[in-house]
């Protein structure tokens, strides 16, 4: 009996061991769980994606937060993140930190994007310039009778400057100008569409996906944003969509089946049923 014992405690040591070992190996490799951190824009491209696959993989976790774009570069310098999702590119300062730390940060563009100027449904403004918008934003126009609009005073509202979208929009809008003192600052894309919603002298800006009938969308410029406007390139405050790795994840992983889904016929239905633009039409 003692000798059985003995048999059976070494059998179930060995056993612990090398289930040990192989539960380790899957966290050394993230077999199961991936962790996506970064834009608010990308985030429901990042969420379908994530339900998708995990429907197809019932073993894979994914998880998916909206820190903003900045947090994101700084999930994939940390190592806490395994896809950046990204609304704007890198900086050289930040791809100075991740080669500092030996992170080797790779560009997936994913989609297209138009960053929306957005006011309530009852403004009868239908468009601006990029000047006009520009002059909002700085402090230089401040009623809206100013652009054709009604004599009320303009509810400017902004992304957080950890924002992607608030990069991209001070860089092609107001052409890196600064924002007035009476600018409102949000944490989200959906948060501004909510302020503006509830606000019929504000003004937003947001990603196109978040256009919904619950506010109006302006011409910037005589163009509209649209699939078509976006990818010609006519619509001036147009962008691309990213997701970073740190290097090229391996083919057949699950890092790598994310950020290549979008180039499959699945990908761009999902990308598109959501208001953004796939990178092509088939």
């Amino acid at each position: 009996m003692r000798k059985r014992f003995r048999v059976s405690l070494f059998t179930l040591l060995s056993i612990a061991i090398v289930g040990g070992l192989t539960v380790a190996a899957g966290i050394a490799f993230a077999a199961t769980t991936v962790v996506m951190d970064g834009s608010t824009t990308v985030g429901p491209i990042a969420k379908a994606f994530a339900e998708y696959y995990m429907k197809a993989h019932p073993d894979v976790n994914i998880t998916v937060s909206e820190s903003g774009s900045g947090n994101g570069a700084k999930g994939i310098l940390n190592g806490t993140c395994n896809i950046a999702n990204m609304s704007r590119d890198m900086k050289d300062e930040e791809r100075k930190a991740c080669e500092a730390k030996g992170v080797k940060p790779v560009r997936h563009t994913i989609a297209l994007d138009g960053v929306a100027v957005i006011i309530h449904p009852a403004n009868p403004v239908k468009g601006l310039t990029t000047q006009q918008v520009a002059d909002i934003y700085t402090g230089k126009i401040t009623n809206w009778n100013q652009v054709g609009g009604p004599n009320v005073r303009i509810v400017a509202i902004s992304r957080d400057t950890n924002s992607g979208t608030y990069e991209v929009f001070e860089e092609k809008a107001l052409s890196k100008a600064k924002m007035g003192s009476a600018v409102e600052y949000v944490g989200s894309n959906g948060a501004i569409r909510q302020r503006v919603q509830g606000t019929q002298v504000a003004i937003g800006y947001v990603g196109l996906g978040f256009v919904d009938n619950t506010v109006k969308a302006l011409t910037v410029n005589g163009v509209m944003p649209s699939a078509e406007t976006i990818r010609s390139g006519k619509y001036p405050l147009a962008r691309e969509l990213y997701m970073f790795t740190n290097g090229n994840p391996v083919p057949g992983g699950h890092v790598h089946a994310l950020v290549t889904l979008h180039t499959t016929k699945k990908g761009r239905e999902i990308i598109a049923g959501l208001g953004f633009v796939p990178l092509s039409e088939k």
